[in-house]
């Protein structure tokens, strides 16, 4: 089983944190789209045969595109990639895009999930991050896409928001909880340095939020989210039960994948390749008949350190026994105890797990965990 996704890289306006490949420049968007169907009748053997089992629509904004130039790349996907009875097809939207309309379309089409960019509840955080809707599309989206049929919803949050207080941070995991999204995602701000924000923060205009505090704000979001009968899968992820994504698990779990669209990843098992980040350099390329991109071969120590770095994350742990039997590799068991032994790890039936603790600290273990780590 494999993973299809396709880079809609189009924006109404650019979010102040984004520093994701996009562009607000629209008039692109039927070019945009005859290339991508070009480019799956030139990716449709990269996967070998597998079955596609998920298909991700992420940008950018897919939501910007028509039902008909979405419908488009659907057919174009089943023409060209076997795919599994049962899809997970997830649309990535902005609340101001989801019309009734639209809503009822997307269902008619064939699109069984949304993943919704709220970011936030509050009026004048939206207007910090520059997004394009208001706090009143976020909930009223979501009412119109139950009218729909939608019975698979996931929202994203964000949080760790400079000047944002605890109090405030859990009126929005109250307000999220409220309207019942069978998936949450929330997300610490990072401040990159090519954004808005990064250049406000170069000129000391804006301070980010103490690392405590950002921590509180994290137990909280757990301790409100599980006490709502949310299940926390993944560090940034939470689902109610049977509703966890199967597309992004299937990257957590080393799973195939193949990408389509400017900056798009694939992965093979063996290399990792991704298309040029570059609009107009995509298209050009794929109306000569050739795909602009750059390609690694993994080597034994990659797949070792991205197998620790994405399992640790998750609710199923990293299995010791999988990486004796496919890589060989057994872990430094002195680090394993010193972070058992600080409350970070812990280990059940032969594998590992961090701990609610573990969890603030995720990347530095992992890190620490991996083969050749210095």
């Amino acid at each position: 089983m494999a993973g299809l996704y396709l880079h809609i890289p189009f924006c109404k306006q650019a979010c102040h944190y984004c520093d994701f490949h996009f562009s607000t420049n629209q008039t692109l968007k039927e070019e945009m789209v005859s290339a991508l169907l070009r480019e799956m009748e030139m990716q449709r053997e990269y996967l070998s045969g597998e079955t596609i089992e998920t298909i991700y629509f992420g940008g950018g904004t897919p939501s910007l595109l028509s039902s008909a130039q979405l419908e488009s790349l659907l057919v174009g996907v089943s023409k060209n990639f076997t795919l599994a009875q049962s899809l997970e097809i997830t649309l990535e939207a902005n609340p101001d895009d989801l019309s009734p309309l639209l809503l009822k379309d997307l269902r008619a089409i064939g699109f069984n999930r949304l993943s919704i960019g709220i970011q936030s509840f509050d009026e004048s955080v939206l207007i910090f991050f520059n997004r394009a809707h208001h706090a009143a599309q976020s909930i009223t989206c979501i009412e119109n896409a139950r009218q729909a049929g939608f019975d698979n919803i996931s929202i994203d949050l964000i949080y760790s928001i400079p000047q944002q207080s605890l109090a405030e941070w859990k009126e929005n995991i109250v307000k999220a909880i409220s309207l019942r999204p069978e998936h949450i995602s929330a997300y610490s701000l990072t401040i990159e340095d090519k954004t808005v924000l990064g250049h406000r923060q170069k000129k000391g205009l804006l301070k980010p939020l103490a690392e405590n505090e950002s921590a509180f704000q994290v137990e909280l979001l757990i301790v409100e989210l599980e006490g709502a009968g949310y299940n926390q899968y993944e560090i940034s992820n939470f689902c109610r039960p049977g509703f966890y994504s199967k597309h992004n698990t299937s990257y957590w779990q080393q799973k195939k994948y193949v990408g389509l669209g400017p900056s798009a990843h694939s992965y093979d098992g063996i290399t990792r390749q991704w298309n040029v980040a570059n609009n107009h350099a995509y298209l050009n390329s794929i109306k000569k008949g050739a795909l602009s991109f750059e390609k690694e071969v993994l080597t034994r120590s990659n797949k070792i350190n991205e197998y620790i770095f994405t399992t640790l994350r998750t609710k199923w742990g990293c299995s010791v026994p999988y990486l004796t039997e496919v890589f060989d590799f057994t872990l430094d068991q002195r680090k394993l105890d010193k972070y058992t032994k600080e409350g970070l790890l812990r280990t059940e039936n032969r594998t590992i797990f961090l701990t609610a603790k573990g969890k603030l600290l995720a990347d530095h273990i992992a890190m620490d965990l991996f083969v050749d780590a210095g």
